[in-house]
């Protein structure tokens, strides 16, 4: 697959526009999502290990928020000979465009079906799942709706089933807060970003994307009833997450 540079916010903006996932991001979401995120290919680096973990035949593997399919890729690696579904969906309908030819070749041959669904989530309706894969998703989800996907993401899962949850957090101490966003802010200028496309991506994103602290994730998953609760990765202020139900 040809990565495409992003370059959105290299240019100054007479207009800040709020960021979305139009076509513009799914051309270099591969490039963006890597230079902007720490920690992101190491996420994915080991999903196939998590996967092979947890092993359910006749049951979906759903990603959430797949944007590419680059989770759904890495689940179907250590899924390769086990009768499955692996499913992606997102409300994005230009990453589904794109994400469809990229899957046909990235998974073809394998024993898991796989498809493709562009739906909101908070509407959506999950089938009994082995393992269910949210990459830097519920934050852009309404603050109050995050409760209910979360209780629902829960209740499709088998028992011994898997969560994966992966968020940019924020962090109650302000000094703290600052001085990771700071140090984020410096490794996106190490990737290659002007200091011109770091504000004025921060700009679109403010109220777009909102982070929560750890602690109200932990919280969430545990009233939602998942016995086993973990950070398992962590890179500066981005973080996954581990549930088991």
């Amino acid at each position: 697959m040809t990565v495409i540079e992003d370059n959105i916010y290299q240019q100054p903006l007479n207009t800040m526009i709020k960021f979305e996932f139009d076509h513009r991001v799914a051309n270099v979401f591969t490039d963006m999502i890597s230079r902007s995120v720490p920690g992101y290919e190491q996420i994915l680096g080991l999903l196939p290990t998590i996967s092979k973990c947890f092993q359910f035949p006749n049951h979906h593997y759903y990603d959430l928020g797949c944007s590419l399919g680059a989770g759904m890729v890495a689940m179907a690696e250590g899924l390769k000979e086990v009768e499955c579904d692996i499913v992606g969906i997102d409300n994005s309908e230009a990453m589904i465009e794109k994400a469809s030819p990229l899957l046909k070749k990235q998974l073809s041959g394998i024993k898991p079906k796989y498809h493709l669904q562009h739906d909101d989530l908070n509407n959506i309706a999950l089938l009994p799942a082995g393992m269910v894969l949210m990459n830097f998703t519920l934050q852009f989800i309404e603050l109050e709706k995050r409760g209910a996907l979360i209780n629902k993401i829960f209740d499709c899962l088998t028992k011994g089933g898997v969560f994966i949850l992966s968020e940019k957090i924020c962090f109650s101490d302000p000094i703290t807060n600052t001085t990771l966003i700071d140090i984020h802010h410096q490794f996106k200028a190490d990737q290659g970003y002007s200091q011109l496309e770091i504000s004025q991506k921060r700009d679109a994103i403010e109220n777009v994307l909102i982070p929560e602290p750890l602690e109200l994730h932990v919280k969430r998953l545990k009233k939602a009833g998942f016995t086993i609760v973990t950070p398992w990765i962590q890179n500066l202020q981005f973080i996954s997450i581990l549930a088991i139900k």
